[in-house]
């Protein structure tokens, strides 16, 4: 990516207060290997412990060794292939050692890798790979996608430590300014974000972590999906403190399962998104009994879900973090060893090591008890977005705090700071929401929605369930043969499984508030109302995310 201009940075006022607790709280910087790539702290690890379990997954165990080896064999049959070190490598195996092996490959190529699911919609992928400039896919022979263009390297089966390795990396040199690799998140205007990672962000996540125990003994269940940055969190976290990451064995996660998981092979740290943490909680909180650590977040979090939690398990072992995908998976820590009486709140607490948070109010910041927008600095922000220069320059900007210059990433969340320098998050301005731990622009459905030539107005809600939070639909069509279904297979075919609303209601109508704007509420009431729809609304289940 080419360097980004960056504009002239606004001087941030701030009260005495305001100043001191900003202090306080960024005093996070901890010395770590920020001028090492990722293939350069494996490698480390590698030399200090190589025949320790590196990745687990059943009844398959691969030492740091072997890792090693296998992942050299396959980023020299990718140069060998003709790879260019610097491409992007689409990734699309399955939760494997293989996965491991073909992430840590592209980065000892000098690559970085951009992960997906081969049943997101033709459509959307054209899009990543046109983005990300990628012409390289590694999958398995199960895995029918073949984006235009791009050469194809299979990974089939179980790797052969004893025929698909070598004993040596590529002679590749990777900076730790490099891309190591590229997530996709939600835009509103219909087209994905790209946001790419570098290496040294990476390591700023991982090492030295503050917010759970990552050392040799450290056993880290990987269990989101790969294109999920808390991915980022659960394999590197592992693997470059000379860990073991636990490879949960099937696409969808079954509670039962999960317990099992966790006892058989000694899990320590276990994130979870909110929903799916609630439902721990709720069906099989003995499912993460033996854990040492558990991480969860992605959405606002049910108090008596927590409360629970905390009885279940004493202080000590629960920990709220939040973090946008342009921080790189985590940004702030709050262990949660009890509960502030009566307030229902629950804080998503300090910023993590080598990592900077404000809150900020116009040009000014905030101090304890004023609500402002969130903004994060460090090694841990993206470089910006891909091909998106004017949303790059809005969303990452220039601003000296205190007298130091800072490059600050506008989260779009709103925050308040407690007294004690804990921050607690007050929602968002806009129409991005959080659902499963996924990032979702409203705005986005919508724009796939109205392009329908059955659709004439539609609105897109968040509603709460006995379960969790759930994407509903409102809208309004000329044409009386139109269905929901219609309408959702519309969406699937544009559209991840994760953002299809559960239900599309037909309406007669949008109300409106009394600026003129949809009355999101009103729609939303008359979903949650006990009474029966009007006969033209429908509900049709969507899928549920692996």
């Amino acid at each position: 990516m080419s360097a980004l201009e960056r504009p002239t940075g606004i001087r941030l006022t701030g009260t005495e207060a305001a100043l001191s607790v900003h202090r306080r709280i960024n005093r996070t910087a901890l010395a770590y290997p920020r001028d090492s790539a990722v293939p350069a702290l494996f490698a480390a690890v590698v030399a200090r412990r190589p025949d320790a379990p590196a990745v687990v997954q059943g009844d398959r165990t691969y030492t740091y060794r072997e890792l090693d080896r296998l992942s050299n064999g396959l980023a020299r049959r990718l140069l060998r292939r003709g790879y260019t070190p610097g491409a992007t490598v689409g990734i699309c195996l399955a939760r494997s050692p293989e996965l491991i092996v073909a992430l840590l490959a592209v980065l000892k190529c000098g690559g970085a890798y951009l992960p997906f699911d081969a049943g997101w919609p033709e459509e959307r992928l054209r899009g990543l790979f046109a983005d990300a400039d990628c012409r390289w896919v590694i999958r398995s022979e199960a895995s029918a996608v073949r984006p235009d263009g791009c050469q194809v390297v299979l990974v089939n089966g179980e790797l052969d430590p004893c025929q698909d390795a070598h004993d040596d990396a590529p002679a590749v040199d990777v900076p730790a300014d490099a891309i190591a690799y590229i997530n996709f998140t939600s835009g509103s205007t219909g087209r994905p974000k790209g946001v790419p990672i570098r290496h040294r962000s990476i390591a700023r996540l991982v090492c030295g972590a503050r917010f759970a125990r990552l050392d040799a003994h450290s056993r880290l269940l990987h269990l989101a999906p790969v294109t999920f940055d808390a991915a980022t969190f659960e394999i590197w976290g592992a693997l470059l403190n000379g860990g073991t990451c636990v490879l949960y064995p099937d696409a969808l996660v079954r509670l039962s399962r999960l317990g099992q998981v966790v006892e058989e092979h000694g899990v320590t740290v276990v994130f979870l998104t909110t929903a799916l943490f609630n439902a721990v909680i709720d069906e099989a909180p003995d499912a993460l009994a033996q854990a040492e650590t558990v991480l969860m977040g992605g959405e606002l979090q049910s108090m008596p879900h927590v409360a629970a939690a905390l009885r279940a398990y004493g202080p000590g072992r629960l920990v709220h973090v939040y973090g946008p995908t342009e921080a790189t998976t985590f940004a702030t820590y709050h262990p949660v060893d009890q509960l502030i009486p009566d307030s229902g709140l629950l804080p998503i607490g300090r910023p993590i090591q080598n990592t900077r948070l404000y809150v900020i109010d116009g040009d000014a910041l905030c101090e304890p008890g004023r609500t402002g927008e969130i903004h994060l600095a460090g090694d841990g922000l993206s470089p910006g977005y891909l091909g998106m220069p004017e949303l790059t320059a809005e969303r990452f900007v220039e601003r000296v705090v205190d007298g130091v210059d800072e490059r600050l990433y506008r989260t779009g969340d709103h925050g308040t700071l407690l007294p004690d320098g804990s921050l607690v998050f007050q929602g968002r301005a806009d129409d991005q929401v959080k659902i499963n731990g996924f990032r979702i622009e409203l705005g986005e459905i919508a724009h796939h929605l109205d392009r329908h030539p059955a659709v004439r107005r539609s609105h897109v809600a968040v509603a709460t369930t006995h379960t969790g939070k759930a994407l509903v639909a409102f809208v309004v069509s000329d044409d009386p043969h139109a269905t929901p279904a219609e309408l959702r297979r519309h969406l699937r075919d544009r559209l991840p499984a994760y953002m299809v609303p559960t239900r599309i209601h037909l309406c007669e109508a949008l109300p409106l508030t009394a600026t003129g704007k949809v009355d999101g509420r009103a729609l939303l009431a008359a979903y949650d109302s006990s009474t029966p729809p009007p006969a033209r609304w429908a509900a049709q289940p969507v899928a549920s995310r692996d």
